[in-house]
């Protein structure tokens, strides 16, 4: 299966000012978004994000390697008519009306009225702005020029998505309506690429994701890989227990056991060895009558794995150099 969208050894290099120093934006990253997959790209800022989607939108020409649209190069305009964008804060023209808008962008992309007419009510239901068609954009709120855009990015009906931080502004219920609709997008077989800040809808959403830092692949995988916690031996697994019945006797318990134990917004972390080791401290808890209700292994979260790359990497900047470590500067 050809990639939707790939990128191999992506190098760019920046001159501050005239004979000014290099500065590196990206340091040789590697990745494929597959037709039908939800792929987050995260970072800090300054780590290579913007710089890769404007080499894929052909706005920024790659130093070295190589960036590819449904096969096609990222520098050919043709790789781009398949391709739908939603830009970070994007503006639309205050007097035009959301039908008006999505005509304005369908045209841009050649499609034909008779189908533009036939697509749009359904494109705005979908984006749940169906009671809004014929009224002027400068009424709508942040979270509805959000689904407008996105609707701008389907209009013609694309192979492939890039979306900047599509549910920036949008509340609670709008951005579990996005998700769903990005869902559904990838089951018709659509690639989407996904930038944002919001690592909790980039856990819920995603398929893969990569984080970038310094203009390098820091980690890539899927989210359940990438928020794994790693056993290494003599270390205590963590889970969360939910239960009644234990009270202050029942934690010494587990302590004398060999178990950390806390209560935590009423649950307890219980730390084992290993399953026997927790099947025992169960054991305990249900001799002296505990009832447990929950007990689930606990993973970190996306941001948890965010964070610690990104401080693993400034603390590695801050590091005294060597004289066989090269000296890194990057975007």
């Amino acid at each position: 299966m050809t990639a939707a969208i790939e990128v191999r050894g992506l190098q760019k290099t920046y001159r501050e000012g005239l004979g000014g120093r290099e500065v590196r934006a990206l340091a040789g990253i590697d990745f494929a978004v597959q037709p039908g997959e939800l792929f987050g790209l995260l970072g800090p800022n300054g780590a290579g994000k913007t710089t890769t989607v404007k080499i894929l939108l052909g706005l920024t020409h790659a130093t070295s390697g190589e960036a590819s649209l449904l096969g096609l190069p990222a520098s050919d305009p043709e790789s781009r008519r398949r391709v739908g964008y939603l830009p970070e804060g994007h503006r639309f023209p205050g007097y035009l009306t959301a039908r008006q808008t999505l005509s304005v962008f369908g045209r841009m992309s050649g499609i034909d009225h008779a189908t533009l007419k036939a697509r749009i009510p359904g494109l705005l239901e979908r984006v749940q702005l169906a009671d809004w068609i014929d009224v002027k954009v400068k009424k709508f709120s942040k979270g509805m020029t959000q689904r407008l855009g996105l609707a701008s990015a389907l209009v013609h009906d694309p192979e492939v998505l890039l979306l900047d931080e599509p549910t920036d502004g949008v509340d609670p219920v709008g951005r579990r309506e996005i998700r769903d609709l990005l869902r559904a997008e990838a089951a018709k077989g659509r690639a989407v690429l996904l930038n944002s800040h919001l690592l909790s809808e980039i856990e819920l959403t995603c398929d893969r994701v990569a984080v970038l830092r310094k203009g390098q692949m820091a980690a890539m995988g899927t989210v359940e890989e990438l928020t794994k916690r790693e056993e290494k031996k003599d270390s205590l697994n963590v889970y969360k227990l939910v239960a009644s019945g234990i009270d202050d006797a029942v934690l010494a318990a587990f302590r004398e056991a060999g178990a950390g134990a806390e209560r935590v917004n009423g649950h307890f972390r219980v730390a084992a060895r290993d399953p026997r080791h927790l099947n025992v401290l169960i054991d305990v808890a249900r001799q002296r009558g505990a009832l447990l209700t929950e007990l689930t292994p606990e993973k970190s979260t996306l941001e948890d794995v965010f964070v610690d790359l990104v401080r693993a990497g400034d603390s590695a900047d801050a590091a005294p150099s060597s004289p066989s470590r090269k000296s890194e500067s990057a975007l």
